[in-house]
């Protein structure tokens, strides 16, 4: 059996647009079909005033994160445009994005999360500008003001930072000038937020509106055994696809290397993250669902082989076996 995804690496626009519906479809089987979230999620205080606008669950609700999803994917496809982490133009990032968003329904009412997410990209934009330049202040200022501000509405956003500075040390970038321009960036959000608050609410209590707690205690009897499977594929595709990136990134520019190698510690910290902080893990997802889509992209547009078209179709099936599973207990 010949599997090919030339027709998905540069897809027709009625294609793309068919696919781009399909992903929706499935995005609003679970509306429809009141198959909500699972997970209780603790919103900062920033992220509940947020909410309290919208219905949760709502059609409204499910309209707004569908919007945001959809300019967090145009900005998606913009970075590898503009960058060449994959070094030709590529649909898939876009489309695994959508698929699992739309699968992880746990998201689809995580309005603070995605707009997190749209400024977590607007920080990748500024940091893969600071390639071999050392006095680049501005982007390491407004790189890490945007993840800052990011932290606002999902808190443990702020302990990317030090992942930033490394990001920094790869791109041989970090200087005393980028570290202290990076520091200014992450206290701005922050200043400016508490300050407000402490104006308008005198007896203000900070530790009330953080949530930054760690929960470790993990029994996999909380999660249903589709869950379990589903978790471990998608967990060997992303190693298989991890693998297959890495034996052809010597054909890749250093500065594209440096790239993949920061969007892959990166996903590691969020997974760590998400782990640890387990009463916000929704929160992280759609930030998992961004990087996980750029790296599996990666091999699959540029090994154009038939283990990779089929590794692509697998991956498919395990989501839309998923979504169905979600209607009978396991």
């Amino acid at each position: 059996m010949r599997v090919s995804l030339k027709n998905l690496v540069i897809p027709s626009i009625p294609l793309a647009v068919f696919l781009v519906v399909s992903c929706f479809v499935i995005w609003m089987t679970a509306y429809v079909g009141g198959r909500f979230s699972t997970y209780t999620t603790l919103n900062t205080s920033l992220v509940d005033s947020l909410q309290s606008v919208f219905l949760l669950n709502s059609l409204i609700s499910n309209l707004v994160c569908i919007s945001l999803t959809l300019l967090n994917a145009f900005m998606l496809a913009q970075i590898n445009n503009r960058f060449t982490i994959i070094r030709t133009r590529t649909f898939l990032p876009i489309f695994i994005f959508l698929i699992l968003i739309s699968t992880w329904n746990q998201t689809h009412v995580m309005i603070g999360s995605m707009i997190g997410l749209t400024l977590f990209i607007f920080a990748l934009f500024n940091f893969f500008t600071m390639s071999r330049d050392r006095k680049a202040s501005e982007q390491a200022f407004m790189g890490s003001l945007m993840i800052s501000a990011g932290s606002l509405l999902v808190n443990p956003l702020i302990f990317l930072i030090p992942v930033c500075w490394i990001g920094f040390m790869m791109f041989q970038s970090f200087s005393f000038r980028t570290f202290l321009a990076s520091i200014f960036g992450v206290l701005i959000p922050w200043i400016i937020y508490l300050s407000v608050q402490y104006s308008l609410v005198p007896d203000f209590d900070i530790t009330k509106h953080i949530n930054i707690y760690l929960n470790i205690d993990y029994t996999f009897s909380t999660y249903a055994l589709s869950e379990i499977i589903y978790a471990v594929a998608i967990g060997i595709i992303m190693l298989i696809s991890i693998i297959g990136m890495y034996s052809i990134t010597n054909s890749d520019a250093i500065n594209t290397r440096n790239k993949l190698n920061f969007l892959f510690l990166l996903l590691l910290s969020v997974i760590v993250l998400a782990l640890l902080f387990r009463n916000q893990f929704a929160s992280f997802l759609p930030f998992i669902a961004l990087i996980y889509s750029i790296l599996i992209s990666h091999p699959l547009t540029l090994k154009q082989n038939n283990f990779y078209g089929i590794l692509f179709v697998v991956f498919c099936l395990f989501n839309i076996v998923f979504v169905i599973s979600k209607y009978f207990i396991f």
